[in-house]
């Protein structure tokens, strides 16, 4: 069976910086794979290659059997099927939280205003937050806006989620809500694409940790290996500081 996310020698520049270096990487159907690597990795740059916010400029992306990398293909396809939350919460200010999550699936979907209601109040209540259908994200913490921006993403029904340190603009007691709402998704077998170094995450519910450093993919594991026994000494000497 394909991999549901395939990454083959993935290269991205800005100018004369390479971001992305020759990148390869595999998400299983239902797996949760960590990213990990110091700032200016190449970690966020890879992720947004995946739906389309960056374009490669040499490499492939797959989505099961669509090479989303393909210059041809209709991005708001690939932004279907691939939901993304980023480190800001990018929420509509001038809507609910219940418009939030409902206006993509009313728009791109087609679905009428009551279906669309239906599918909201079922994600609010996931995230734990039916009781702010109305509220406006000034109206909200940190945490309960990114588990709207979650309930969003997760209401066009994606085949993978891709989350862009979605803890890192939280303060401390907020950023457990946020990962608890993360690892239950886990736990239902939605396939996830996670940049973070939010430890007690990759132990609770990453099947593997990918190590990233200066563009290129320096080693992968199970989290308990890669932790506790990396093959790498650029893996050794990150570890040393987040651990």
């Amino acid at each position: 069976m394909l991999p549901r996310v395939r990454i083959l020698d993935a290269h991205k520049r800005f100018g004369k910086l390479e971001a992305v270096r020759g990148a390869s990487l595999e998400v299983q159907k239902g797996e949760v794979v960590l990213v990990i690597g110091p700032s200016g990795s190449g970690k966020s740059t890879l992720l947004r290659c995946v739906n389309r916010l960056e374009h490669l400029n040499s490499g492939e992306i797959w989505i099961d059997d669509e090479r989303v990398s393909d210059p041809r293909l209709d991005v708001r396809h690939i932004r279907e099927e691939v939901g993304m939350v980023f480190q800001s919460f990018n929420l509509f200010p001038h809507l609910s939280a219940m418009g939030n999550i409902t206006i993509a699936p009313r728009i791109v979907k087609k679905m009428s205003k009551e279906e669309a209601e239906a599918v909201g109040l079922r994600l609010l209540e996931r995230v734990g937050l039916v009781d702010k259908v109305k509220a406006y994200p000034d109206q909200l913490s940190g945490g309960q806006q990114q588990r709207v921006a979650i309930a969003r993403a997760l209401a066009m029904n994606p085949k993978v989620m891709l989350f862009d340190e979605p803890t890192s603009a939280l303060d401390p007691e907020m950023i457990k809500e946020v990962l608890d709402v993360m690892v239950q998704l886990a736990h239902e077998g939605m396939t996830m694409l996670v940049v973070s170094h939010e430890m007690g995450f990759a132990r609770a519910a990453a099947h593997k940790v990918v190590f990233m450093d200066n563009g290129e993919v320096i080693e992968s594991g199970p989290p308990e290996q890669l932790f506790t026994s990396p093959r790498e000494e650029r893996t050794r000497k990150f570890l040393k500081h987040i651990l």
